[in-house]
């Protein structure tokens, strides 16, 4: 039976859609560094009679009857989490990263405190201080940024300048659009200089740490990491938190001590930031973290930083300035406008039309709008899932560059036959272990 015979012969419309979308995943190739494949194992477990329960509170404390497998697959959730992060403590509930950050935010934070984050310009996230965000009507966040954007070195100096001025309560590290690595223990060094927590925002890059490519904060004195489940790390949509101290479950508030951090973020994200949470997401939550486990997860995980860069180096040889000059992750970071003069969204959408999907992002220093900026941002978790190596990487990072010099009709149909050739030679795998 397909598996989307009840939804052909209910409602045709939404079947439509979901087949069409089928259709573009499978024929174009997905460069969006955030996006990834998951495993049909895990695409289940989202669709299972786990959607159908309420489960408000935690295993073996909750408010409605009828736990006892909602407890064992959140438990299993949990232990599996702190197995692959080294962590303490994992809440597994979060609906998504910025409500994961959020509510970590509201377990340490009272109004008006202070959070040192990564400059959105140079890399980081919405929800580390953006003013568009509602926490900067709460909270007051000074940034930090690169020293020199051409290699992306982080300037750790005025980091800490600025740490021992503003005197935060969370030193954040983290990012959406920076191709190179943090010193975690350097950061770790300057909060722990001003009596800050340690966070970690590791949204984009939890696979490459859990698959042993990158490192792992929690192991460099960091008290607190948040991560979504998707993207490199290959599960569902979601969230958790992880953290370090000791797990209690007291009557009331516990003191605001870094021992106290797991009881103080359970508290924070139930009952204090979200009611029930989405069993059927924990559920493929417990799956994607098995996989992740294993020694195939960890052959992906490296595969995803070598595809980057061989794409890095044909961009390079290309004449295109990347931002920081290359990549240690999984994404790239490439001013299009300054090396090719063409927008960042029109580059999107020119691409768009060839059969690969990425992202226009603003740049370091960018002087256009945030809705057409200079550059875009592409990466290579989907297309590792799929199995590209390295030469596959730079045989669609040399199409890219066509499109982008050529732009002609004829240009992108050709494009558009070659991705797709690509795409079908190496299909989505249903299960990755």
């Amino acid at each position: 039976m397909n598996p989307y015979d009840h939804i052909k012969n209910e409602d045709q419309e939404v079947f439509s859609a979901i087949t069409g979308e089928e259709t573009r995943e499978a024929e174009g190739l997905e460069l969006i560094p955030s996006e990834n494949y998951v495993s049909l194992a895990v695409r289940e477990a989202m669709g299972s009679v786990f959607t159908n329960k309420y489960s408000e509170g935690y295993p073996g404390k909750r408010y409605y009857g009828g736990q006892e497998f909602t407890d064992q697959v959140e438990t299993l959730a949990i232990e599996r989490a702190k197995t692959l992060f080294r962590a303490d403590h994992a809440n597994v509930q979060p609906l998504g990263g910025a409500a994961a950050n959020i509510a970590a935010y509201f377990a340490w934070l009272t109004p008006g405190d202070t959070v040192l984050g990564m400059d959105l310009a140079h890399g980081g996230h919405l929800t580390h201080g953006s003013p568009v965000t509602y926490m900067t009507k709460l909270y007051n966040f000074v940034r930090y940024g690169m020293k020199d954007i051409d290699t992306g070195e982080i300037d750790y100096d005025e980091m800490l300048a600025t740490a021992k001025r503003e005197r935060p309560k969370i030193v954040l590290a983290g990012f959406s659009g920076y191709p190179r690595t943090l010193d975690w223990k350097k950061i770790a060094d300057i909060a722990k200089e001003v009596d800050a927590v340690a966070m970690a925002d590791v949204a984009h890059i939890a696979g490459l740490i859990a698959g042993g490519a990158l490192e792992n904060p929690l192991d460099h004195g960091f008290h607190v990491m948040t991560t979504t489940t998707h993207k490199t790390l290959r599960g569902p949509r979601g969230a958790m938190i992880l953290s370090k101290g000791t797990v209690s479950t007291p009557l009331k508030a516990p003191e605001k001590t870094i021992e106290n951090l797991p009881t103080l973020i359970d508290r924070s994200v139930f009952p204090g930031f979200q009611g029930g949470p989405h069993m059927h997401q924990i559920a493929a939550k417990a799956i994607a973290f098995k996989e992740a486990s294993t020694p195939a997860f960890k052959e992906y995980a490296h595969q995803v930083i070598k595809n980057a860069q061989a794409m890095a180096e044909v961009f390079t040889t290309g004449g295109v300035r990347l931002i920081t000059g290359g990549t240690d992750n999984h994404l790239i970071l490439a001013d299009v406008y300054g090396s090719l003069g063409i927008s960042g969204g029109e580059a999107e959408l020119l691409l768009d039309r060839a059969g690969m999907t990425l992202n226009k992002n603003s740049i370091a220093g960018d002087t256009r709008k945030p809705f057409d900026p200079s550059g875009i941002r592409f990466g290579t978790p989907a297309m590792t899932t799929r199995g590209l190596n390295e030469e596959d990487s730079r045989e669609i990072a040399t199409i890219m560059l066509e499109v982008l010099d050529k732009r002609d009709d004829e240009t992108v149909k050709n494009a558009k036959e070659r991705v797709r050739s690509i795409a079908l030679a190496h299909p989505v795998p249903e299960s990755f272990v």
